[in-house]
């Protein structure tokens, strides 16, 4: 018998205050898996109409799955946020795109009707797992020219990008970041980003225990002439710096999605729908331009087109890449529609993390905008891919209508 496909709900999301990598960020000395568990408790907490027994699965992403990330961290993580031991859970990797395959996976299976409610998120400590660590690529990726050597380096795959788009220059994606910066510090003056923040205990054996509240990467303030003065270390006289770029970050996040049924059910919030996904592959050398056909073909799938988006939420690993989307949908640089908190260059990338920030930062943005009927979430993804999310506001006077094809 032919099996309906149920719609898929996004219920809450939460994040970590980001942190820089290394040995002076906030959490040089916690866990990795200690992040993703105080975001997963705090789903928990915030949603007491929801009894713990009924999450079906756990869905945790990591890009390097060693130490304190690996050990099949969606299962641990359930255990250790006190999940019941009859909560599963797994580990997934796609890179960047770690929490956005951890939801669109998950969500998946609530369609087919496996799940009910399940917990995606991802989790990135890259000041203890720097990305490329214990990896061993194949040599026959180089020798027999499948790539080419500057695929396996994200910030030469951004230079190489410049090269294709030359009128993506380093002034334009200077001033891009700058605007990011504005953003987010307009965004955290307005209460818009504090809600979906969980305060994460830390400890270090010198300065003793802290506790973070705010995001540690953001340079508010930051001006055109500051960038300028940045080096540029993928290329001698290249366009890639550290200030039109995302940093390299620490933190996790976690969101609770169910099936529509199951939110009306538990008394379960709907912030907004899933309409269609669709991850693909480019050239690994520009990597950057994957969020174009991923989003085409996300487009093609829902019968929509990039007009019918009046949000969108773009993962600034490099200024650039976001550029090159832009001027594809001919998008200025500055539409308000996009990254209205501000992105990834201010706020951080802890890599398998950021899709679920950018899924939180639009619900957040669906209800300040009901007139506003379709959002997309999309990002790059390393060695070549991309990834693109549509999702409904439920808010919208037409939500749960059938989209004209």
């Amino acid at each position: 018998m032919p099996r309906p496909l149920r719609d898929v709900v996004f219920v809450d999301g939460v994040r970590t205050p980001f942190g820089k990598a290394g040995s002076k960020g906030v959490y040089a000395q916690t866990r990795a898996d200690d992040l993703v568990i105080a975001c997963i408790r705090e789903l928990v907490r915030r949603n007491p109409s929801l009894p713990p027994e009924r999450v079906d699965d756990v869905a945790i992403a990591a890009t390097t799955q060693i130490g304190d990330q690996g050990l099949t961290l969606g299962r641990m993580a359930a255990l250790l946020s006190g999940l019941p031991r009859s909560v599963p859970g797994f580990s997934i990797d796609r890179m960047c795109a770690g929490a956005m395959t951890a939801v669109t996976t998950t969500a998946s299976g609530i369609a087919f009707g496996a799940y009910d409610v399940v917990i995606a998120g991802g989790v990135e400590h890259m000041g203890h797992h720097p990305m490329g660590e214990g990896v061993d690529p194949n040599p026959r990726i180089v020798a027999e020219r499948l790539v080419d050597p500057s695929a396996l380096v994200m910030g030469s795959t951004a230079e190489n990008l410049h090269d294709r788009y030359p009128g993506i220059t380093r002034d334009r994606c200077d001033a891009f970041a700058v605007a990011s910066q504005r953003k987010l510090a307009q965004a955290y003056d307005d209460g818009r980003i504090q809600p979906d923040l969980v305060p994460v205990a830390t400890r270090d054996v010198d300065q003793g225990w802290g506790l973070a509240t705010i995001d540690e990467p953001p340079r508010p303030g930051t001006t055109a002439s500051d960038l300028a003065a940045l080096k540029t270390p993928f290329r001698a006289h290249g366009r890639v710096t550290a200030g039109n770029a995302a940093g390299l970050n620490d933190g996790a996040t976690a969101c609770l999605l169910a099936s529509a049924d199951a939110a009306a059910e538990l008394g379960l919030a709907t912030r907004m729908r899933l309409v269609s996904y669709a991850f693909v592959g480019v050239e690994p050398e520009v990597m950057g331009i994957g969020p174009v056909p991923a989003t085409e073909k996300a487009l093609r799938q829902a019968g929509l087109s990039i007009d019918d988006i009046g949000l969108f939420e773009l993962n600034e690993a490099f200024a650039v890449q976001v550029l090159a989307f832009l001027d594809h949908f001919a998008i200025a640089d500055d539409d308000s529609r996009v990254n209205e908190y501000g992105g990834a260059i201010a706020v951080g990338h802890p890599l398998a993390s950021s899709g679920v920030r950018l899924m939180t930062q639009l619900a957040r943005q669906f209800e300040q905008h009901p007139d506003v009927r379709y959002g997309l979430t999309a990002m790059c993804i390393g060695i070549g891919m991309g990834g693109a999310v549509i999702w409904e506001n439920p808010h919208h006077a037409d939500y749960g209508q059938e989209a004209a094809a």
